[in-house]
């Protein structure tokens, strides 16, 4: 009787890797090659015809140092940490609100949540744009109710942009509230009904504490892209809210300096990894942001 040729040591060794070389692949290819190529261009220059010239330099880097540049990235701080603000401060009540109702109403409030996504975003925003315009619905409204005696400048100001970014990135915010809501013991909020606590303190002691890693999660969801929508601040904002994300597209699609614009793109990356390293010291965890 012929014995069973057993599978040697070789054959485990080289199923992982043949299990996960498509996935190592695709990861070097459209992540790794193209950061490393993004980090090597921001240490060169430009010659008179825009072509790259290669040569190690951080020129590009001491450029970030303008006080025009600076103001840009306050100005992009600023208006993604309003956006996040009131995001969670909307979000939070409608996430919370859509976990303790029924089945049938979750289903129909999580449709509506998802139904602008089947739409794309500059169509929606161009919606607005007839809205909030000098000659938009709202100002025909007021106006015809005498309650302005002019039309409002709305559009091209900081808060169409915040309103932009809000409307936008809304979901983002919604989703892990929920998912932290939805999960939350209901036991918990029994046993301090049970000890005395009213409604209010059951929330800031029980119910905010439990759900505060959703909120965290919702915050870097929102305020990470918030810095580079670009085309939020465009359509909304014009040229006197420009954002960091603007000033990057501009040097790869109107001024070509790549290496500049490169530069540029390091610092925005340096800056979500430092909110992503602050997220999960506070006790945030990666894999909720959908990036683990």
């Amino acid at each position: 009787m012929q014995a069973t040729k057993k599978r040697g040591p070789k054959g485990s060794f080289t199923a992982p890797f043949a299990m996960l070389s498509p996935v190592a692949t695709w990861l070097i290819l459209l992540v790794a090659v193209p950061l490393l190529y993004i980090l090597a261009i921001s240490f060169f220059s430009t010659d008179e015809a825009h072509n790259i010239v290669m040569g190690f330099s951080f020129d590009n880097y001491t450029k970030l140092f303008n006080p025009t540049l600076l103001t840009i990235y306050g100005n992009s701080l600023v208006i993604s940490f309003l956006t996040t603000l009131f995001c969670i401060l909307i979000g939070y009540p409608f996430a919370y609100i859509m976990a303790r109702t029924s089945p049938f109403q979750k289903t129909l409030m999580m449709v509506f949540l998802m139904l602008p996504f089947w739409t794309n975003s500059l169509v929606r925003l161009y919606g607005w744009r007839t809205i909030l315009g000098t000659n938009g619905y709202l100002n025909s409204m007021l106006l015809s109710l005498g309650l302005i005696e002019s039309p409002l400048q709305i559009m091209f100001t900081r808060e169409a942009v915040v309103l932009g970014m809000v409307y936008v990135f809304l979901p983002y915010m919604v989703l892990p509230i929920h998912s932290v809501v939805d999960k939350l013991d209901k036991s918990l909020l029994e046993a301090a009904g049970d000890l005395g606590a009213r409604p209010v303190r059951r929330f800031i002691h029980v119910t905010l504490p439990l759900t505060a890693s959703g909120i965290f999660a919702g915050a870097i969801m929102v305020f990470i892209p918030s810095l580079g929508a670009f085309f939020v601040a465009d359509l909304m904002g014009g040229a006197k809210s420009q954002l960091i994300g603007n000033v990057i597209s501009r040097q790869f699609k109107e001024a070509f300096n790549w290496p500049f614009g490169a530069a540029l793109s390091i610092i925005l990356i340096l800056i979500t990894l430092l909110l992503v390293r602050v997220y999960t010291k506070l006790g945030g965890n990666v894999d909720d942001l959908g990036v683990g």
